[in-house]
């Protein structure tokens, strides 16, 4: 191997002076140049020692001699680091077959900071819409994150790498939070892979978001001239007085809910039971009940994950677990608030 971490290297192509920190493949290197890290195949970098060798001299005709209290000192100008968005980049680790094709064995999951802003980040990886991986941390400004590794064999189960940022320090400007994911099939990755290599590029890379949003102003509303033209306008603070009654126990088969689904496509099923969830679940928070079990059946686990992932990131939710119950078997979701 030509080189080894903390070899001291220079980029070909513009000069740039870094350092190895990681050994992708014999073919593939990490390297850190001023701080930002990104990788670079072999051909591209060299010893610094080497480079300065390799330039044809260049004679220096004699000058007058200039002393050093002649000479303005000039500050360096600051590099201007610009805000390009938040990404998440793919490094696929490769080794060699037999016919001497690459071969993907695993693909390194960083996360990109190219903003000013200091992140908290929330991170889940599903697989076969099944939560595989989860993780928390932050991501300083203008530095990249190292996530995990991912199997080639798990490429092929529809991978959904979903994020939820917010800025670490916050103000009432900006949104709470920003949830924002990047989905692949195995053949999506595979196509990826091709163009990145016809491109001369070490990694695949995508935008997860260009600029954190801006926090939504709620406009106040003047109800006067409604009331002036004979509507009834109810006060917000009674509306807990037509509330229908809140329901424990929420049972969303389809069949309890539309008289005849048999017209119905599995995509306009799911709209439904996920509609009339919402509703009572709604009910349930301000109603102030201490828990809610919902009814979702065992199925192909579709409905639960989606139930899940609603309530997954709700605040006033402590816990939900689906597990046997006497009534339901292990086609129920007990929810509890806080």
């Amino acid at each position: 191997m030509k080189y080894e971490i903390g070899d001291n290297i220079i980029i070909k192509l513009t000069n740039e002076e870094g350092k190895v920190v990681e050994i992708i493949n014999e073919k593939l290197v990490l390297i850190d140049v001023k701080g930002v890290k990104f990788p670079a195949y072999m051909d591209q970098i060299d010893f610094p020692y080497f480079n300065l060798f390799s330039k044809q001299k260049i004679v220096v005709p004699k000058v007058e001699k200039v002393y050093i209290d002649d000479v303005k000192r000039e500050k360096p100008k600051p590099i201007a680091k610009v805000s390009n968005g938040v990404f998440i980049q793919l490094i696929p680790i490769l080794s060699t077959d037999d016919f001497g094709d690459d071969v993907i064995n695993f693909f390194k999951i960083y996360l990109i900071n190219e903003t000013e802003n200091l992140l908290l980040f929330d991170y889940t990886l599903y697989l076969q819409g099944n939560e595989a991986f989860q993780f928390k941390n932050e991501l300083l400004p203008f530095h990249d994150f190292y996530v995990h590794d991912i199997a080639i064999e798990d490429c092929s189960k529809n991978p959904k790498f979903n994020f939820i940022f917010s800025l670490k320090n916050g103000t009432k400007k900006k949104a709470e939070y920003l949830e924002t994911n990047y989905k692949l099939t195995g053949k999506q990755i595979f196509n990826q892979f091709i163009q990145m290599k016809e491109k001369g590029e070490a990694s695949i890379r995508h935008l997860l978001y260009n600029t954190y949003p801006d926090a939504t102003v709620v406009e106040k509303f003047d109800s006067s001239k409604l009331s002036n033209a004979g509507y009834k306008v109810q006060d917000a603070r009674t509306y807990k007085n037509n509330l229908p009654m809140a329901r424990t126990v929420l049972d969303l088969h389809i069949e309890k809910l539309v008289h005849d689904p048999a017209h119905l496509t599995n995509t306009e099923i799911l709209q439904v039971q996920m509609n009339e969830f919402e509703k009572w679940y709604n009910v349930a928070v301000l109603q102030n009940l201490p828990f809610f079990i919902v009814v979702h059946g065992i199925g192909n686990g579709v409905l639960r994950n989606e139930v899940h992932e609603f309530v997954k990131y709700k605040k006033e939710v402590t816990s939900f677990v689906n597990q046997f119950h006497p009534s339901f078997g292990y086609g129920s979701t007990e929810i509890k608030f806080g």
